[in-house]
């Protein structure tokens, strides 16, 4: 009877090994501090658009958990090339470039780079940042553009960060003259903030979406996801939330879009 009893409490134990073992977690890379994508709150929290929608993605595939890691954004696209992340979300856009090396889910947000100064700086649109320092976010489009773009308007300097925060606070404390970065994500945070000032929009034709290793079968699964969360308006509920307006008719926030593919 021992040994019954033995065998029995051997065979539950290694179901419920079994099972812990098949639990999926769905580990997702972020640069936290991206407002209104992802950020802390208050209480330490991960919160943001896109903590939202990468959530309900997992619990859609039936992901048991759902992992939020902190990567500064420059490393979000080794750290799911190498395996380490399943997926990453930061406002990342869509490149014909970055199609040659990873996937990505339709996109759901569309944007442009803005400049933000600071009301003291003598600085009304680009055309004023001639001998003057701009700050970027390290690897971003607003990187890629402001390098592009230096000869043209005469930046002296590009000063490169980890995420926005730090730059803003530059920008606030005056060691900045300008700030090139994604609109939605600068506009929101300058909202409550009357000495510094979204001053121009840069027209760069982007599109947000979720990045995943090249061809990983969880890119077409997530593609899924997101069809379905447009269609019961979802991510337009996430809009209104994040910032505070319906999204416009037409963008991809509310429209289904194919998957994207290198050109």
């Amino acid at each position: 009877m021992k040994n019954l009893t033995f065998a029995i409490s051997m065979t539950v134990a290694s179901t419920l090994v079994s099972a812990s073992a098949m639990a999926e977690t769905l580990n997702v890379g972020a640069n936290i501090g991206n407002l209104p994508w992802e950020f802390q709150d208050d209480n330490g929290d991960y919160v943001g658009f896109e903590i939202d929608l990468v959530e309900e993605v997992g619990s859609r595939l039936d992901f048991d958990e759902v992992v939020i890691n902190n990567i500064p954004f420059n490393g979000l696209f080794s750290a799911v090339q190498s395996g380490r992340i399943d997926v990453a979300v930061s406002s990342i856009t869509i490149t014909d470039e970055r199609l040659e090396s990873v996937s990505f889910a339709q996109p759901y947000y569309d944007s442009d780079q803005s400049l933000a100064t600071n009301t003291a700086k003598d600085v009304t649109g680009l055309e004023d940042l001639d001998g003057k320092i701009v700050g970027v976010d390290t690897g971003s489009t607003g990187d890629i553009w402001a390098t592009e773009n230096q000869e043209e308007y005469g930046f002296s300097e590009i000063r490169r960060y980890e995420g926005l925060q730090p730059a803003m606070l530059d920008l606030t404390s005056g060691r900045l003259d300008g700030y090139i970065s994604d609109i939605p994500a600068v506009q929101y945070y300058v909202r409550d903030k009357p000495q510094l000032e979204v001053v121009s929009r840069i027209p760069t034709g982007e599109q947000y979406s979720m990045m995943f290793a090249k061809d990983a079968e969880l890119a077409s699964r997530a593609n899924e996801v997101i069809s379905e969360l447009k269609k019961e308006g979802f991510i337009a509920e996430l809009h209104e939330k994040w910032f505070g307006t319906a999204p416009d008719a037409g963008t991809s926030t509310v429209e289904v879009r194919d998957m994207p593919t290198a050109q």
